[in-house]
């Protein structure tokens, strides 16, 4: 089955680009272009594509007031934000808004292709290492939870094996590279990642590190 897509950037001839790129695949097919967050929440509702690649920065609607609307629409529909490096704050309030990733605008193709697919199966899209950068960048900037408030309650839930992975990932760790580090099976890794999603109400890794990060699990540059 084809992965349906919507393009929401107000630069034409990005859309244009990243259309000749997706229609190329025998697995996607995009469904259609918004110029800005009001036509993307629009599109979204109408259309109701797996994926929608949303810039930030466009007129009037943005793409972080557009993310929040799809995704508290409760519509399927995942978004992947895009951003450049100087403007990372931007792409951690699309998380908080409720997007499943985010993008480089310089993303490869190949890159491009495989966190589509990624998202549009229900995982996340953001690299280990982007992460780590990500955070480690803007995150000073932020107001941390207060230094002896305790733990949410939802945190009562997760064993101590399950806290200790939640830690891993929001670090910006793979499954492998957390497999490695405790050195367990991957598969058993991956078995904990999911209960721990599941426990916190949790979509997918990216919300997981967003969590970690404002619950004071980790610090910027652990």
């Amino acid at each position: 089955m084809s992965i349906s897509i919507v393009l929401a950037d107000d630069q034409e001839l990005l859309r244009l680009g990243f259309r000749l790129v997706l229609d190329a695949q025998d697995d996607m097919k995009v469904i259609g272009e918004a110029g800005d967050g009001a036509a993307a929440v629009r599109l979204a509702q109408h259309t109701s594509p797996d994926v929608i690649l949303m810039d930030v920065r466009m007129p009037g609607m943005d793409g972080i007031e557009a993310t929040r609307q799809i995704t508290a629409a409760g519509l399927a529909s995942r978004v992947l934000i895009l951003t450049t490096f100087d403007l990372d704050e931007y792409a951690y309030a699309g998380l908080r808004a409720g997007a499943s990733g985010f993008l480089l605008k310089n993303v490869p193709p190949p890159d491009l292709l495989s966190a589509i697919r990624a998202v549009a199966s229900g995982d996340a899209v953001v690299a280990p290492a982007v992460t780590r950068r990500l955070l480690d960048a803007f995150l000073p900037h932020l107001p941390g939870p207060a230094g002896a408030a305790a733990d949410p309650p939802e945190l009562s839930q997760l064993t101590a094996r399950e806290r200790e992975i939640l830690i891993q990932v929001a670090t910006g760790r793979s499954n492998a590279e957390i497999a490695e580090v405790l050195v367990l099976a991957e598969t058993t890794v991956k078995t904990h990642v999911s209960r721990v999603l599941t426990k916190l109400a949790l979509r997918d890794r990216v919300q997981a590190v967003v969590y970690a990060y404002e619950n004071g699990l980790v610090r910027p540059g652990f």
